[in-house]
């Protein structure tokens, strides 16, 4: 999405990184243009059983995907009873009706007007009652930015400001601390970060949160290169030791994570506790 420079000597740690494989973008056109408005109930992944508007869940799963991805199989078998978990980057909400069906209460965040629109939806259609939404970014600064996003692959969309893409949105920015306390809104046991690149921003603008209640995290990597990737990476990590977040797991690999891991950090997933002052129902869940 981004506009990136190169030449015929450049590394191919610098090339851009292709986030969304040919059969994520076929299953988003044929969604989005053929099926955009069909209410089914799904038929396989972690939502089995739930209704909802967009994607393909309504084929079998010999159809429409492979075998259970490390991340579904991380959530699945996460106990999450009791829990108040923040979805920050919910897109159509597959996580937050997840959460909802097993979980206390979900506060999510989604400024993207098209999926926010889809996101309340599949809320209202499978009748939740403790999940609220929040319209916003999260950032670590309150104020306004401009999200940029392809409509057919919605769920990228970026605050970047040097992003280039065919659609545009003015959206608020918010920080969690503010949040959290201007609204009342319950502290966290579990927050969950997939922004696209802002993941480092939202942090830092949690970091109260962070020192007052330690919940446990799951963080997206992203980067338009590899070389960024592992550079961004590397910055959250260092971040996470700092605020005390030693405990560090890839959740694809199940390696550790330490400073100067950023090139197995940058692939995939981190789920990450701070192990001496973390809440009871997470350290329930995650020695379950």
């Amino acid at each position: 999405m981004h506009s990136v420079k190169f030449s015929s000597s450049t590394s191919a740690d610098d090339l851009p990184f292709r986030h969304y494989s040919l059969r994520h973008r076929a299953i988003a056109w044929i969604s989005r243009h053929l099926f955009d408005h069909c209410t089914y109930t799904v038929r396989h992944g972690l939502i089995r059983g739930m209704r909802r508007k967009g994607g393909l869940g309504w084929l079998p799963a010999v159809f429409s995907r492979g075998a259970q991805t490390k991340e579904e199989m991380f959530w699945s078998g996460l106990p999450l009873t009791g829990l108040v978990i923040y979805d920050v980057g919910a897109f159509h909400g597959i996580l937050t009706l997840f959460f909802a069906a097993r979980c206390a209460r979900v506060i999510c965040y989604e400024p993207n007007e098209i999926n926010h629109a889809r996101l309340a939806e599949n809320i209202q259609l499978n009748n939740l009652a403790n999940v609220q939404v929040r319209k916003f970014g999260v950032g670590a600064q309150p104020g306004s930015g401009t999200l940029h996003y392809a409509p057919e692959m919605a769920g990228g969309g970026t605050l970047e400001r040097n992003a280039v893409a065919p659609v545009s949105q003015a959206v608020q920015i918010t920080t969690l601390d503010r949040d959290i306390a201007a609204f009342g809104l319950p502290a966290p046991d579990l927050i969950k970060i997939d922004i696209e690149g802002w993941e480092l921003e939202a942090l830092e603008g949690a970091r109260e949160t962070l020192a007052a209640h330690h919940p446990a995290l799951f963080l997206e990597m992203h980067g338009e290169t590899m070389r960024e990737k592992r550079r961004r990476a590397g910055a959250i990590v260092a971040f996470l030791c700092d605020a005390g977040y030693w405990d560090i797991v890839h959740v694809e690999t199940g390696a550790t994570i330490t400073p100067g891991d950023e090139t197995v950090a940058a692939e995939g997933h981190l789920y990450c506790l701070c192990p001496t002052n973390i809440s009871p129902h997470v350290r329930k869940a995650s020695s379950a």
